[in-house]
Formats: C-alpha cells, structure tokens, sequence
C-alpha cells in the first residue's frame, strides 16, 4: 500500500472526512470527520473496507481516544430520497465536518468532490481513505458507526438479514424485499427498491 501523505504542510488542524453507505438500499448514509493528533499517531490505519471488522473496532475506539476532534453525523433516508445519495453523502461529510468540537484549518474529503457551505478551505482527493490518516480515520469511524446502525435494524426487521448483508443490495436482501415488501428504512429512489414499489 502506498505510505500515507504527510498532510504537515496544512498545519495541524486538518480534518479527514469520508462517509460509509452510497451504495446500500437501506439505511442512513453515515460520515465522519476526524482531526488527528500528530503527536499521538494512530498504528494500522487504512481504508476501512480492507480492514477486518473486529480490527475497525479497535481502530474506532483508538482513533476516538487519540485524535484531537472528530465528529460523526449522518443525512437521512428521506434527505437520501429527495436529494439523491450523492448530494445527501456531501450534507452528511459537511454536518460531520461542522460539528467538529476544534474548528478545522483545511478538510481533506474523499472522493472528487467538495461539501458546500464549508467553514474552512477544502480539497477532494481520490482514493484519500489509502493516502491521508486523517481520512482513513473517518472512514473507519463512519462505517463501524453505520454498522452498528444497521445491525440494530435487523433486530426490527428480523426477515431481511441486515446483519449480515448492511444493507447491499445481496441476493439475500433483494428475495427478501420481494417476499416481506420494503421497511420504512428502504431507499426508495434507489433502482431495486423502486422496482418493487412501482411493479
């Protein structure tokens, strides 16, 4: 894996931000924003879709306990719906990003594009969770977040496998949507879903 970037040039307050869940046809989409502690580094980080669960979660509550700030928020299902999941994933970087207890200087995001209505000046970076900590770090944050989200659904809505699956559109989940219906956590702008809805 590529070193991460040294982000010293910034100053030290640089916020990583990266959400969890664009893809999923149920559930928030969940995003964190982190500003870690350059004297108190945190070993093992990397885009959380290549870690381990049971290594996010000690990654979580390690990022948590060293970083300077961080701060989680989220853009609902009916923001989802109305805004598309694009823009509804920039909302939830950017409440992320403004509910940070330590006003950032500089917010590296995830992806190629920028939240509007930033505080602080703001840079998109492509695959940023494999090359800035601080975003890995966010990302690790927003998905154990979203996970543990999700799996309390699947105590509501036992029949369709939320813990196993998040979400995804599985082929467990899309039988499962066709046999049981949509929940009220069902994306319905989102293809599968809308399918079901309209056939």
């Amino acid at each position: 894996m590529e070193p991460f970037v040294s982000n010293v040039y910034f100053g030290d307050l640089v916020a990583g931000a990266d959400e969890a869940g664009r893809g999923p046809l149920a559930g928030e989409v969940v995003a964190a924003a982190v500003i870690l502690d350059p004297k108190n580094p945190v070993a093992g980080l990397a885009d959380s879709k290549k870690l381990t669960e049971k290594k996010r979660e000690a990654l979580f509550v390690e990022i948590q306990h060293k970083a300077l700030a961080y701060a989680v928020a989220s853009a609902s299902i009916e923001e989802i719906d109305q805004l598309n999941i694009l823009h509804a994933s920039m909302l939830a970087m950017s409440r992320a990003i403004q509910q940070l207890p330590v006003v950032a200087e500089h917010a590296l995001i995830d992806g190629n594009r920028v939240p509007k209505d930033l505080t602080c000046s703001a840079e998109a970076v492509v695959k940023g969770d494999a090359r800035h900590a601080a975003i890995s770090a966010a990302s690790i944050l927003a998905k154990v977040t979203r996970d543990r989200e999700i799996v309390k659904m699947a105590q509501q809505y036992p029949q369709y496998g939320f813990e196993k699956h998040k979400g995804y559109p599985t082929a467990q989940h899309l039988a499962a949507i066709k046999q049981y219906g949509i929940t009220p956590i069902h994306r319905r702008t989102f293809g599968p879903v809308k399918k079901i809805l309209e056939g």
